[in-house]
């Protein structure tokens, strides 16, 4: 199996624990290395990489694709020079911190002939999975109103200096919502109007920490919401449909078992708890229909396939870059929208 040669520009948590291990498991890939800035750390857990002192030496070295996995407010930079490299690039949520830089990337990708892909793993967590096959199975019917939560009890800031730090790139809108939107637009198209309610709810925060924001498709809603004051949350997915409804509570175990050091698999990797399963309440055949739903299986493997598929096989990024600009779209619109205290138009 030919090899991509791959360099993430981080080894913190994300490339730790949301790229490394994948990189690693697939055949299709070779990990060759990090950029480090100050701890060394990716050579105590991959003994035969390169812990590369800059970007630039990264960049000159024998790579193929390179891992944007930096905070928000450098992916244009970083992402810009490993395509100006010649490097497929892969960049994290949130693409980047306007929708010019994202049509920006896209556009030159595209001129140079390399893939450039939007990490959004969640679309291939177990509860989204599921959500999706209620709705796309026709389970309930014309879609009424669907309501996604990413919520959190954490009234503390964050330990991390660049996500509690105003700047372009910090705030849930861009940590979280990218999640959010991103499942939305997947799962639904893109929508016709934006409004929206950004906060700031914790003490002594200086970044916004809640959102609010309701998606205007032809004939249904879509309502997007993430804070760090939910104690008790309720379901993270329900969706409304004219035949029933579909309740779903977030399950999926892939986060947390790569937190504890676990190595994905092709089997029962991403197998969450069977107490997780959704509600399913429709009517089938004309019979009322009430039980839970056994859960999709979850695996990000197959992201990292569908990103090694694009470059050795030509086909599409398993998210596109213009997907990554239609999810800037709507972060910029939501803003606009709170500020303006308005509906937005698209």
């Amino acid at each position: 199996m030919q090899q991509i040669k791959t360099a993430l520009l981080s080894y913190g948590m994300s490339g730790k624990v949301f790229h490394a291990p994948f990189l690693n498991f697939h055949p299709g890939f070779e990990l060759k290395g990090s950029w480090e800035r100050s701890k060394k750390l990716i050579q105590a857990d991959y003994p035969s990489v390169k812990s590369y002192a800059s970007i630039e030496d990264l960049l000159e070295d024998d790579i193929d694709l390179v891992v944007v996995n930096t905070p928000v407010e450098t992916h244009y930079e970083y992402a810009k020079k490993a395509l100006l490299a010649g490097k497929h690039t892969l960049v994290e949520k949130a693409f980047t911190t306007t929708v010019a830089q994202a049509q920006e990337l896209a556009k030159l990708a595209a001129e140079k002939g390399l893939k450039l892909a939007v990490f959004q793993n969640r679309r291939w967590d177990s509860d989204f999975k599921t959500v999706k096959k209620v709705v796309t199975d026709n389970l309930l019917g014309k879609i009424i109103e669907a309501e996604f939560h990413f919520d959190r009890y954490n009234p503390n800031l964050s330990p991390k200096q660049h996500k509690e730090v105003a700047s372009s790139g910090a705030g849930i809108l861009k940590d979280l919502g990218p999640h959010l939107i991103d499942q939305a637009l997947f799962l639904f198209g893109f929508p016709k109007a934006v409004f929206a309610d950004i906060r700031i709810t914790r003490a002594h925060s200086l970044v916004d920490d809640y959102i609010d924001i309701l998606l205007y498709y032809t004939d249904f809603r879509v309502r997007l919401k993430a804070g760090f004051f939910v104690r008790e949350p309720i379901p993270s997915f329900i969706v409304h449909g004219e035949k029933g409804s579909f309740l779903k509570p977030r399950g999926d175990v892939q986060e947390d078992d790569l937190k504890l050091g676990k190595k994905p698999n092709l089997d029962s990797w991403g197998t969450e708890s069977e107490i997780h399963q959704g509600l399913l309440h429709t009517e089938i055949n004309n019979d009322i229909y009430k039980a839970n739903l056994p859960t999709l299986q979850g695996n990000y493997y197959d992201f990292f396939d569908g990103v090694y598929q694009s470059i050795i096989h030509n086909k599409t990024e398993p998210v596109t870059a213009q997907e990554g600009v239609h999810v800037m779209q709507i972060i910029e619109a939501a803003q606009q929208s709170s500020e303006q205290k308005t509906v937005i138009n698209l």
